[in-house]
C-alpha cells in the first residue's frame, strides 16, 4: 500500500468508528494510535514521530484560551438556574402576548437575550419550554409552531456571543475571539429577524395558529409590567456589555482591555451577582453549576486529546495534502468550496456534536480555506451558523430530545391536558431548520453580513510607496575629477617598507 492511499482510508475509518456509537474521544485516540503504529511498521515515518505526541498534547492543553470554556460554562449554568429566564418570559409574554403571535415573539426575543448571557442550549430550551409551552397550549397556539419556536430559539445560543462554539472556532482557526464575536452579531440578528418574519407571516396566513391572548389574562399592566421587563433586560445588558465589551467582542469596538479568559471570569462574577439580585444564590445552585461545568470541561478536554492524536497521525501520512487536493479542485472556486463544505457539515451534524466537529473536521478544512483566500473569521462564523442546525435535525437533534422530555414531564404533572406527540415535535422543527439553512445561504453569498462589523484591514500598495530622503542642511563639496590624483611610486614603496618593518 502506498502512503498517499492511506489518508482516505483513515478518513473512512473515522466516519465508521463514529457511527459505531462508542465515545468519540476514546475512539479517535484508538484509531490514531493504531494507524500510527501501522505507519511506523511499514516505514512511512520513524517511531520518534509518535514520541512527540505527549509534548504536543501538553502544548495544546496549556493554551490559556481554553480556560475561557469552563468560565463561560459556569456563567451559563448559574444564569440558567437563577430565575432570570422565568422572569423575562413572564414579563415579555404579558407585554407582547396580546399581539397576534406575541408569545412567539417573546420566546424569540428572550431566546436571543438568554443566548447572549448563558451560551448553553440545554438549559435554555428546558427553561423556556417549562414556562411557555403550557401557556401556548392553553391559549390555542398550534402545537407544531409552539414546539418549533421553543427549540429554534434555544439553538440561537450557539451563534450569539459569547458562544462556546466561537471560542473553539477561534482557537482552531488561529483568530481572535473578539473578531469571531463581532462577526457573529450580523448573522445572529438576521436569524432573529427571519424567525420574527416567519411568525408575522404565519399570523397573516393562518391567524388561528398564533392567536393573541386576551388582555384580561394579564396579571400586570402599565408601569409595573414595564419595570419588570426592564428588571430582567437592564442587568442582562450590563453583563453582556461588560463581558463582550471588555474583550472587544461588540460591534464597532476597536480595543480590548481583557483576554477571553479574564472576560469569562468577570462574567462568572456577574452571573453570581444576578443570581443574588433574583434571590436564588444558594449553595446548591453553585454546586450544581460547578458539577455541570466540570463534566462539560472534562468532555471537551478528552475530545481535544483524542482529536489531536488522530490529526497528528493524519498529518504524518500527508492527509492534509489529500484534503487540500480534494477540496481545492472543486468547480466554482470559493463559492463551490463553501457549498460543498457546508453540505458535508450539515449531514455530519446528524451524528456529531459541535465540539467534535470543531476539533476533528475544522483542522482539516481551515488550512484549505486559508490557501483559497477565504477570510477565516467569515469561514468560522459560517460553519457556526451551519452547526446550530445540529440541535434541530430530526430525529437526532438534542434540542428536540430536551423538548420531548420536558413535554412528557409537563403532561405527567398535569400542566398540559394532552401529551405532545413526537410527530408534532419533529415536523414542527422542519420550517425552522429550513430558515437556518436560509441563513447559511445568505452568509455564503453576502459575506458582508459577517465582515461589516469587523475592523477593516489597512491595505498598502507597495507600488505607490514613496520614501523621501531628508534634505541636508549643508551642500556637499564639489569634487572634480582632475583633483583626484593616483598615489605615487614613492608612496607605495613607503607602505611596503612599513609592512615589512611591522613583521
Amino acid at each position: 500500500m502506498q502512503m498517499e492511499n492511506f489518508a482516505p482510508l483513515m478518513f473512512a475509518g473515522l466516519v465508521l468508528i463514529m457511527l459505531l456509537g462508542f465515545p468519540v474521544a476514546f475512539s479517535l485516540a484508538a484509531l490514531g494510535l493504531g494507524c500510527g503504529f501501522f505507519a511506523i511498521s511499514v516505514g512511512w515515518f520513524p517511531a520518534s514521530f509518535m514520541a512527540n505526541l505527549p509534548l504536543n498534547i501538553f502544548g495544546i492543553l496549556s493554551n490559556d484560551l481554553l480556560l475561557a470554556i469552563p468560565f463561560f460554562t459556569f456563567m451559563g449554568a448559574i444564569l440558567e438556574k437563577c430565575g432570570l429566564a422565568e422572569d423575562m418570559l413572564d414579563s415579555m409574554g404579558q407585554l407582547f402576548g396580546t399581539v397576534r403571535g406575541g408569545l412567539g415573539y417573546s420566546v424569540i426575543i428572550v431566546g436571543f437575550i438568554l443566548g447572549a448571557i448563558t451560551g448553553t442550549v440545554a438549559g435554555q430550551v428546558i427553561a423556556m419550554a417549562l414556562i411557555s409551552l403550557p401557556v401556548m397550549i392553553r391559549y390555542g397556539y398550534n402545537m407544531r409552531y409552539a414546539t418549533g419556536v421553543l427549540a429554534a430559539s434555544g439553538t440561537i445560543t450557539q451563534l450569539v456571543p459569547p458562544s462556546l462554539v466561537l471560542v473553539v472556532m477561534a482557537d482552531q482557526l488561529g483568530r481572535s475571539v473578539g473578531d469571531m464575536y463581532k462577526g457573529a452579531w450580523g448573522p445572529s440578528i438576521l436569524q432573529v429577524l427571519i424567525f420574527a418574519l416567519y411568525t408575522f407571516a404565519l399570523g397573516l396566513i393562518k391567524p388561528s395558529h398564533v392567536p393573541g391572548i386576551p388582555k384580561e389574562a394579564r396579571t400586570m399592566d402599565g408601569l409595573h409590567l414595564w419595570l419588570k421587563c426592564l428588571r430582567g433586560i437592564i442587568p442582562s445588558a450590563i453583563l453582556i456589555f461588560a463581558v463582550l465589551g471588555s474583550m472587544g467582542g461588540l460591534p464597532w469596538m476597536d480595543t480590548a482591555i481583557a483576554t477571553p479568559t479574564e472576560a469569562g471570569a468577570m462574567g462568572c462574577i456577574g452571573a453570581l451577582v444576578l443570581a443574588a439580585i433574583h434571590g436564588r444564590l444558594t449553595r446548591s445552585l453553585v454546586w450544581e453549576a460547578m458539577h455541570g461545568t466540570m463534566r462539560l470541561t472534562a468532555m471537551v478536554v478528552f475530545i481535544l486529546i483524542g482529536s489531536r492524536v488522530f490529526s497528528m497521525v493524519f498529518q504524518g501520512v500527508d492527509g492534509a495534502r489529500w484534503v487540500e487536493h480534494l477540496l481545492s479542485g472543486l468547480p466554482g472556486g470559493q463559492v463551490g468550496f463553501l457549498i460543498v463544505v457546508n453540505i458535508f457539515i450539515f449531514f455530519l451534524a446528524f451524528f456529531l456534536d459541535f465540539f467534535e466537529i470543531a476539533f476533528i473536521i475544522l483542522p482539516m478544512l481551515g488550512p484549505v480555506a486559508d490557501k483559497m483566500g477565504i477570510d477565516l473569521v467569515w469561514f468560522g462564523v459560517l460553519l457556526c451558523v451551519n452547526m446550530q442546525t445540529s440541535f434541530m435535525h430530526p430525529p437526532f437533534g438534542f434540542a428536540l430530545f430536551y423538548l420531548r422530555g420536558i413535554a412528557d414531564t409537563l403532561f405527567k404533572e398535569g400542566r398540559i391536558a394532552k401529551p405532545v406527540l413526537s410527530k408534532d415535535i419533529y415536523l414542527g422543527a422542519v420550517p425552522w431548520v429550513l430558515m437556518q439553512i436560509l441563513l447559511v445561504v445568505i452568509v455564503i453569498f453576502v459575506p458582508q453580513s459577517v465582515t461589516m462589523f469587523l475592523d477593516k484591514e489597512v491595505q498598502v500598495d507597495l507600488d505607490k510607496v514613496v520614501i523621501e530622503a531628508p534634505e541636508s542642511q549643508e551642500e556637499p563639496e564639489e569634487i572634480k575629477l582632475e583633483d583626484i590624483k593616483p598615489p605615487s611610486a614613492e608612496d607605495e614603496q613607503k607602505k611596503i617598507d612599513e609592512l615589512f618593518n611591522r613583521k
